[in-house]
């Protein structure tokens, strides 16, 4: 075995073994970025490069970096209970992860663990299948999505997701799946919070049921506010006309929240913002403010009541992981609940979401911008294309790096999702390194 032995700890010795996801590694290794450290929000580079993250980790990090909260509560959990599983046994935080979770979702009285969003997504429609077959109507198959919709990466998820590049390499996935139309219309650009025209789209699901029958659909499941597929707020109105055709056809409503969920729109889901209440409802990244890997899925006791009239000695549901409910996860999420609740994160960001606004809409008269989205602290700036598309959204990511802000760009729209903790100040700096890049 080769020694990997590092005499400087923060710079690797080799580039190539680590597969990395979703990225270009050829043009990594051409100039690799490598972050070393990070506290509050921003992080540092092994060179000492600082930068403000204007993503939150991967819309993740709500609390911002390093919360000592959260920090020492997995630090104590690693020395006390490192591991057991919840397979017909289990441990307390667990218990305790899952009442916390659903005291801030009205509505909602149970939690299923998952390790991420990817496995939420899939977890929430085979819940939605196998509810349907508990009650003897195991007809109901097909499974509704969105273009432009992203829902992990994994064979459920990418099957309703509605981004071609990524499925293209995978083939037949989910074979009963159908999709509705996006909404991002053009006399929609530069709306601010939820755009006013749209709302008819959601009769695609009519559409589909006209055509497939209403009996034989399953669940159909949607982003509140679409984030990694660019940014796109719900028109007004679309998310209430869903519910009204899930209700008329007994199909069940899932809001994958796992960008939203846990501050991002001011209150704790995205669903009591927008006053629609979903049958289930995916989380993850906020969760445990990313330290440990975890998801889950919300379910209500009308779904979870159907699961309970099986045979009493066997599992009401075949499916789960390893490490479902991990102790060290569970104590993150319970330490990460309470940091939002002690430091009133999700006040700041209802607070924060004006000057937000206010900022990236101020970005609207460069003549490189054609598009600027934004809902709670969620926001896109969409740049004209300038080449292939996303050659003028690589420019910028690269050159904002070099300035100090990281954004994320899909396409040619720069995605911007930062801590919830983010003053007026931050709001300021993240406007004028924007300008700077995309008006020089």
């Amino acid at each position: 075995m080769p020694d990997t032995a590092r005499t400087n700890p923060t710079v690797p010795n080799d580039l190539d073994s680590f597969w990395m996801p979703f990225t270009a590694s050829q043009a990594f290794k051409e100039n690799p970025r490598l972050i070393s450290k990070a506290q509050g929000v921003r992080y540092t580079t092994i060179d000492g490069h600082e930068l403000l993250d204007g993503t939150g980790g991967l819309w993740c990090c709500n609390a911002g970096h390093n919360h000592p909260t959260i920090t020492k509560a997995i630090q104590d959990q690693a020395a006390t209970l490192d591991f057991v599983h919840n397979f017909n046994q289990g441990h307390p935080l667990a218990f305790e992860a899952a009442a916390r979770v659903t005291t801030l979702a009205p509505g909602f009285d149970h939690v299923f663990f998952t390790n991420s969003g990817s496995e939420a997504v899939d977890t929430a429609l085979k819940i939605a299948l196998a509810y349907h077959t508990a009650r003897g109507d195991g007809n109901r198959r097909i499974l509704v999505g969105r273009e432009k919709a992203y829902h992990g990466i994994n064979f459920g998820g990418l099957s309703v997701g509605g981004l071609g590049l990524n499925k293209g390499q995978f083939g037949t996935l989910y074979p009963s799946t159908a999709h509705m139309r996006h909404t991002w219309l053009p006399e929609n650009a530069n709306s601010r919070g939820l755009p006013e025209h749209g709302a008819e789209l959601a009769d695609d699901l009519q559409r589909l049921c006209d055509l497939h029958g209403g009996q034989t659909i399953a669940a159909v499941i949607v982003e509140p506010v679409s984030g990694a597929g660019g940014v796109f707020p719900p028109p007004v109105g679309y998310l209430k006309r869903l519910r009204e055709i899930c209700d008329a056809h007994g199909i069940l409503m899932i809001f994958d929240e796992v960008i939203t969920g846990f501050g991002r729109m001011g209150t704790p889901f995205a669903f009591e913002a927008f006053g629609v209440q979903p049958d289930l409802v995916t989380c993850a990244k906020g969760m445990t403010n990313a330290t440990v890997p975890m998801g889950g899925v919300l379910a209500t006791a009308a779904v979870r009541d159907a699961f309970r009239n099986g045979p009493a000695k066997m599992p009401d549901l075949f499916h789960g992981y390893t490490y479902s409910g991990h102790p060290l996860a569970s104590a993150a999420c319970i330490a990460t609940l309470d940091a939002y609740r002690d430091d009133q994160i999700f006040e700041n960001a209802a607070a924060m979401a004006g000057p937000w606004e206010d900022m990236l809409h101020s970005l609207t008269d460069i003549a490189a911008v054609m598009d600027v989205r934004n809902c709670g602290i969620l926001g896109a700036v969409h740049l004209k294309q300038d080449g292939a598309v996303g050659d003028a959204g690589r420019a910028a990511y690269a050159g904002l790096w070099d300035a100090g802000l990281i954004v994320r760009p899909v396409g040619d729209a720069l995605c911007l999702s930062p801590p919830l903790t983010i003053t007026q100040d931050h709001v300021d700096e993240i406007g004028a390194k924007l300008r700077a890049q995309l008006a020089g």
